[in-house]
């Protein structure tokens, strides 16, 4: 390849990366709840907003169109349609499935060395639940999540469930603040270790449906007390 060549592939290879870039810092701003629905997002406001230029962003709302995320309008920019409680309950009908067969698998699988590595998250976890530090218990929870999908060693499996757990990153916060929960899920977390420290793929695998089933269920009690 050529000097120009070079330059050129170069040039394009840094306007992808920072795409990508701002894609991301949009996505979970809009999974986050920082852009609310209905909200209109221009490509001038938020070249503004990340400091960059319109381009980047153009293709960014372009990528979160296709994942219905945004709908761009004329004369209005891309409006955020965000993630309704159907779209919740629809992802946690589809986590039970698929995470139940990840514990499972990864219960087969597990290293005592990935086993200690849980036992730690748990203990940080009921380290920060005695201070009632929601924000880092939110941290812990997705990163046992996220050590259980590391752990199954299925690339397939890992990607999947990683997408689902952050698209209801925002819910699974508001659940964990609700009076018990948080000590509810720490439990059944550990029932969940338990059953992969005997390496019993079975319970693993109803541990994990029973989890997400009541992480579920309280994500949608808190939904239709807020309609009441």
């Amino acid at each position: 390849m050529n000097k120009q060549g070079s330059q050129h592939w170069e040039e394009e290879n840094r306007g992808a990366n920072l795409t990508d870039r701002v894609y991301e810092e949009l996505r979970q701003n809009i999974l986050l709840g920082k852009y609310q629905d209905g909200e209109a997002l221009t490509e001038l406001g938020v070249a503004k907003e990340l400091k960059v230029s319109r381009t980047p962003v153009r293709e960014a709302l372009r990528q979160l169109e296709l994942e219905e995320l945004v709908e761009i309008r004329p004369n209005r920019g891309a409006v955020v349609k965000g993630i309704t409680i159907e779209d919740i309950r629809d992802i946690y009908e589809i986590r039970i499935m698929i995470e139940s067969m990840a514990a499972a698998r990864a219960a087969l699988e597990a290293a005592p060395e990935d086993l200690d590595m849980l036992e730690e998250t748990l203990d940080l976890t009921q380290f920060y639940l005695e201070r009632e530090n929601y924000e880092k218990l939110l941290s812990m929870d997705g990163r046992f999540h996220q050590q259980l999908y590391d752990i199954c060693q299925s690339r397939m499996l890992r990607r999947i469930l990683k997408d689902l757990h952050n698209y209801v990153g925002r819910s699974r916060g508001a659940s964990l603040k609700t009076e018990g929960r948080a000590i509810e899920s720490l439990h059944e977390h550990r029932l969940i270790l338990e059953a992969m420290k005997n390496h019993d793929a079975e319970a693993a695998k109803a541990r994990m449906a029973e989890h997400v089933r009541n992480t579920q269920n309280n994500i949608m009690r808190i939904y239709k007390e807020k309609k009441a």
